[in-house]
């Protein structure tokens, strides 16, 4: 289970009524061996190097997008 630090705090106020400031939480949560989960997990099924092959080919392939979208001459007339 996730909780974030705002929540878990709050958690315990209402539990045990002791109030607990996040920068604590967090530093006591750390002291016992637990980690902060990125905020973002990647996907289970993402490619490896997916994400770095659209960032190279998008202005290439924006390129292509924009030409065939521009009226040709006889579209103008």
């Amino acid at each position: 289970m996730r909780w974030r630090l705002i929540d878990l705090s709050q958690w315990i106020y209402e539990e045990f009524r002791i109030t607990v400031a996040k920068q604590t939480l967090s530093r006591q949560l750390r002291a016992r061996g637990y980690r902060k989960l990125s905020a973002r997990p990647r996907h289970h099924a993402q490619a490896e190097g997916a994400i770095e092959n659209f960032q190279k080919n998008f202005p290439a392939r924006l390129d292509e997008v924009a030409r065939e979208k521009r009226p040709t001459s006889a579209e103008l007339d």
